[in-house]
């Protein structure tokens, strides 16, 4: 089996923070990438109201999330067409356009559908938790991890094409070391830690990381993926206010717990792939 890999977010950017590079490391090893995003981040902050209106900002984030395939060396980006449904607790959450609100049903189908046609042998997604409590994390994990399951399944809708069971399925997570990380760099800059607090809660046990890939190779692919994000990344943005050095020190590493086949306590991988057959191309 040629190693693929399809990777399932919610938002543009989300790819950049969480695996952009793992993504251009593939790349470099010929290691074809998919990325799959469910909405175009239509109701994300706007940095500064040069670059984005109300209006257009779902328009603008598409052509940064392009920008950052670019940058990361993508092989291939599909948008699902879903809109985004907001940070929890606001109105748009019951916007019935919203991702949350979508029939599950639906877009397991998509999803499924999806992975029959990549084929790929590992499926990379959001953690239970979404990272931080985003609703369309969360969703996005939820139906990604019921597609990965559904497409396997030889009596789900052989109209979608012939079943796939790819042989692992990844969360890319957020562990606490990582967040203890930023908080450091908060107070270092004589600011109130404490709006890390929610995510520290949140956050995924260092302990539960059955792979972190270093990445300090591909830093630079990394962060200029990130900073194509232009309206989610401001002058005001944690990661524009401290030196790129030590932005590299906290992202430069990109961590993963294996959620399929049910890993063993003591499990530590050296690579996405690690173990797996490698076919024929």
């Amino acid at each position: 089996m040629t190693h693929r890999l399809l990777a399932f977010f919610a938002h543009p950017d989300d790819e950049s923070f969480g695996l952009a590079g793992s993504i251009a490391k593939l790349a470099a090893q010929r290691i074809p990438t998919t990325l799959v995003c469910a909405t175009r981040g239509e109701v994300g902050q706007i940095s500064h109201p040069a670059l984005a209106t109300a209006e257009n900002i779902g328009a603008v984030r598409e052509r940064e999330l392009r920008a950052a395939a670019q940058a990361m060396k993508l092989d291939r980006l599909i948008l699902l067409d879903y809109r985004d449904s907001g940070m929890e607790g606001t109105d748009e959450n019951h916007d019935p356009r919203a991702f949350v609100n979508q029939p599950a049903h639906e877009v397991v189908a998509r999803l499924a559908q999806l992975i029959r046609q990549a084929q790929p042998s590992v499926v990379v997604t959001f953690d239970p938790q979404g990272g931080y409590g985003h609703p369309d994390h969360i969703a996005i994990h939820q139906h990604a991890v019921a597609a990965f399951h559904a497409a396997a399944d030889p009596s789900y809708m052989p109209a979608l094409g012939q079943p796939w069971q790819a042989s692992r399925l990844f969360y890319n997570v957020i562990p606490r070391s990582r967040i203890a990380l930023m908080r450091d760099q908060m107070a270092t800059l004589g600011e109130d830690p404490s709006r890390f607090d929610r995510f520290a809660e949140r956050a995924w046990p260092d302990e539960k990381v059955h792979l972190t890939v270093d990445v300090t190779g591909q830093f630079a692919a990394k962060w200029q993926a990130l900073m194509c994000h232009r309206t989610q990344l401001g002058d005001e943005h944690l990661f524009r206010r401290i030196d790129v050095d030590t932005v590299q020190r906290i992202m430069g590493r990109e961590h993963f717990a294996l959620a399929w086949p049910e890993p063993t306590p003591d499990l530590r991988l050296e690579t996405l792939f690690d173990g797996l057959t490698r076919g024929p191309q």
